[in-house]
């Protein structure tokens, strides 16, 4: 509940700071200022860092996928005319796609329950963002940013669970922003101005992003995938977008159709669907995680 609340608030952030600054210039400051805090955080902490050279690299890899591709793609589709519902809807079908994907990868095993619950939530965030994906504009690159976005945030997830489960998590978070941050300095180098309006609405973006969503959010995901299941942990994307709309009503005064009220109640039967597994479907993933370890 608290990574959901707090991956939500992302959306805001990047609607606050980007009129005053490019997508890839912003993201640059971010992750640098995020590395710098967390840097500081690991070396006090003396968190342990991998003796392997290999794990390294697949915590770039990961880092850059999750962080490079999917958040850079959200942020340079919304700079560009993208709505956020289209962006939201193309990114809904991240949860589906992992849990396809995870059971020729990472060997998970859905039950029929759990397909049916990553059914409505995706027929729920439809209902929840209908409104905005209407009205909304889909540029062709902005329709790109978030298909690689989207792909990006899957193949990231899974490839995290796979490789990078027995790195401490501070650190290996720490190797993802610095990667990351090298990727959006060249991006912002290469092809935007680099130019940053320090306007205070800016300020408090930046900083809510470093510190509520990199330190915080991005912290409680790692964890949420080195100890669960990737397509469970996937599913709670799907509650996403209707927090943002109850946030907007929330704080902005925003209105909240019938049709989006039902969605978002469509979309949280859903995701209980999927991570509410009864007691024989918990012992079985014990069981198969013991044999895996062994």
């Amino acid at each position: 509940m608290l990574f959901v609340l707090l991956w939500s608030t992302g959306f805001i952030g990047a609607k606050f700071g980007l009129p005053y600054a490019e997508p890839m210039t912003f993201l640059w400051y971010r992750y640098s200022f995020a590395a710098l805090l967390l840097g500081g955080l690991v070396w006090w902490q003396r968190a342990p860092w991998p003796r392997q050279t290999r794990s390294y690299g697949h915590l770039i890899v990961s880092g850059l996928l999750l962080h490079g591709c999917y958040i850079g793609g959200v942020f340079i589709a919304i700079a560009h005319g993208t709505s956020t519902g289209i962006a939201a809807l193309i990114m809904g079908a991240q949860p589906l796609l992992t849990a396809i994907l995870a059971g020729p990868l990472l060997d998970e095993r859905l039950s029929p329950r759990q397909w049916c619950g990553f059914a409505l939530g995706f027929a729920g965030l439809a209902f929840t963002v209908q409104r905005s994906a209407t009205l909304g504009a889909l540029p062709l690159f902005g329709f790109v940013a978030c298909i690689i976005g989207v792909l990006a945030m899957t193949l990231g997830t899974l490839y995290q669970k796979r490789y990078t489960a027995a790195v401490d998590s501070r650190v290996g978070v720490l190797v993802q922003f610095i990667s990351a941050a090298i990727v959006f300095r060249a991006g912002s180098d290469g092809f935007e101005t680099g130019v940053v309006e320090w306007h205070p609405r800016f300020v408090f973006a930046l900083g809510w992003l470093c510190i509520v969503m990199s330190l915080g959010a991005i912290s409680l995901l790692w964890h949420l995938i080195k100890r669960g299941a990737a397509a469970r942990v996937a599913s709670l994307f799907y509650l996403v977008p209707p927090v943002v709309a109850l946030e907007g009503y929330a704080l902005f005064g925003e209105t909240l159709q019938a049709l989006q009220v039902l969605g978002i109640a469509i979309t949280a039967l859903g995701v209980a669907l999927i991570n509410l597994v009864g007691g024989e479907g918990r012992a079985g993933a014990m069981k198969r995680n013991t044999v895996r370890e062994i």
